[in-house]
C-alpha cells in the first residue's frame, strides 16, 4: 500500500445534477471517489471477478490496481516496454493479463503483484485480450489482424486465426467458451468456434457502409474502430462504433434489433458495456459525457458529467450498481459512480 506523502490523489467528488426522470425505474448515479495518478491517457478500466478491486492501465505503460472499500492504491505493475492498451482478469480473479504496444502479452499473479508469465508472438501492437471462463485459455488481437488462442498454462499459441483484414480492436470469449468473437477496423465482427478455429459467421451493417471504412493513423490510442461484448447469455453481442452508435446484434439471425445513439463517438475506440442487472447500457463520449440507456425501450436514462476529457473507458461492476469511468489526457482520472437509487453505501 503506498504511503500518504506517495499516493495518488483520491478525492471526493461533486454530486452533479440530477437528469430529469422520464420513466420508472431510473438510475441515479453520482461520483463517489475520483482516483489519480496515471500519467498518460488512461485506455481501459476492469473490476475483478469479486468486485473488490479496479484494475486501470494506461499508455504510461502502468496498470494501477485500487482497493475498492479503502479507495487506496494497492499496487503499481510496471515492466512494459510500450503503452498498454488492454486488460483481463482471470475468472478467478487470480491473475490479470495485460496488451501492450511492445507486443507482448504478460500475465500477472495478483497473489505476488508479479509478472508470472510473458506472451510472445504477435508481430505488431496487441490490441486487446480476454479470458476463457476456465481461465486456461486467452484470445488476444492486435494491429498484425490475426486473432490468436493462447494455452494460458504452458504460455504459447495454440491458433492463429487470419480473422480480419485490418487491426483487430476487440476480442471476446461467449458465457461457455466455445466461441469467440472478434472485430476489427474493417467494420467486422467475426465469430468463431474456439476448439476448431473455424469462422461461423461475420456480422456486418450493409445499410451503413461508412462504419466500415475507417483510416487508419500512427496515433495508436487515437484510431481505433470499435469495441464488443456478449451479453451474459451469450444470444447478443453489444457493438460500439464509430459512428456515434451502439448495437445489438442477435447472434444467430445475424441481425442487429436495438440501435442506440445520443452520445458522439467519431474519432477513438470507446467501449460500452451492460450495468449491473442488465437493465442498462452504458457508455462513454466524446463529448466528455457518460451516457445510460434503457435496455429495452433504448431510451437515455442519465448523462453523467464530471470528466474534462474524453471518456474512453467504462466498466460496471460485477454485481452491484456500481460503475467506473475512465478520461483522456486532460484529465486523467477515474471516477467511481453508485447508484443514489440502491442501498450501497
Amino acid at each position: 500500500m503506498t504511503s500518504p506523502s506517495s499516493a495518488p490523489a483520491v478525492t471526493p467528488a461533486r454530486t452533479p445534477a440530477p437528469v430529469p426522470k422520464q420513466f420508472s425505474e431510473l438510475p441515479d448515479y453520482r461520483t463517489k471517489y475520483i482516483f489519480s495518478g496515471h500519467r498518460r491517457s488512461i485506455s481501459t478500466v476492469k473490476f475483478n471477478p469479486a468486485g473488490t478491486i479496479l484494475a486501470s492501465a494506461a499508455a504510461d505503460k502502468t496498470i494501477k490496481l485500487w482497493d475498492l472499500e479503502s479507495a487506496e492504491l494497492i499496487k503499481t505493475l510496471e515492466g512494459h516496454a510500450e503503452g498498454i492498451s488492454d486488460i483481463a482478469w482471470s475468472h478467478d480473479g487470480d491473475y490479470l493479463a495485460s496488451a501492450s504496444d511492445d507486443k507482448e502479452i504478460w500475465i500477472w499473479c495478483i497473489d505476488t503483484l508479479s509478472v508470472s508469465k510473458i506472451l510472445k508472438g504477435h508481430t505488431n501492437f496487441v490490441f486487446c485480450v480476454n479470458f476463457n471462463p476456465a481461465s486456461n485459455l486467452l484470445v488476444s488481437g492486435g494491429f498484425d489482424e490475426t486473432v490468436r488462442v493462447w494455452d494460458v498454462a504452458r504460455a504459447r499459441p495454440l491458433k492463429t486465426l487470419p480473422a480480419h483484414s485490418d487491426p483487430v480492436t476487440a476480442v471476446t470469449f461467449n458465457h461457455d467458451g466455445t466461441l469467440i468473437a472478434s472485430c476489427a477496423m474493417d467494420g467486422l465482427i467475426r465469430i468463431w468456434d474456439t476448439d476448431s478455429g473455424q469462422c461461423l459467421k461475420t456480422l456486418a451493417d450493409d445499410d451503413n457502409p461508412i462504419w466500415r471504412v475507417k483510416p487508419v493513423t500512427k496515433y495508436r490510442h487515437q484510431n481505433v474502430d470499435s469495441h464488443i461484448k456478449f451479453t451474459p447469455n451469450s444470444n447478443y453481442i453489444l457493438a460500439s462504433t464509430q459512428d456515434s452508435t451502439i448495437r445489438l446484434w442477435n447472434v444467430h439471425t445475424s441481425r442487429c434489433v436495438k440501435t442506440y445513439t445520443g452520445h458522439t463517438n467519431r474519432t477513438y475506440s470507446i467501449f460500452a458495456d451492460l450495468a449491473p442487472g442488465a437493465k442498462h447500457i452504458v457508455s462513454g463520449s466524446e463529448d466528455y459525457k457518460i451516457y445510460i440507456w434503457h435496455l429495452q425501450k433504448r431510451q437515455i436514462v442519465q448523462v453523467l458529467g464530471g470528466h474534462r476529457d474524453v471518456v474512453i473507458a467504462v466498466a460496471s461492476h460485477p454485481t452491484q450498481p456500481i460503475i467506473a469511468s475512465a478520461g483522456m489526457e486532460k484529465d486523467l482520472t477515474i471516477r467511481i459512480w453508485y447508484d443514489q437509487n440502491s442501498h450501497i453505501t
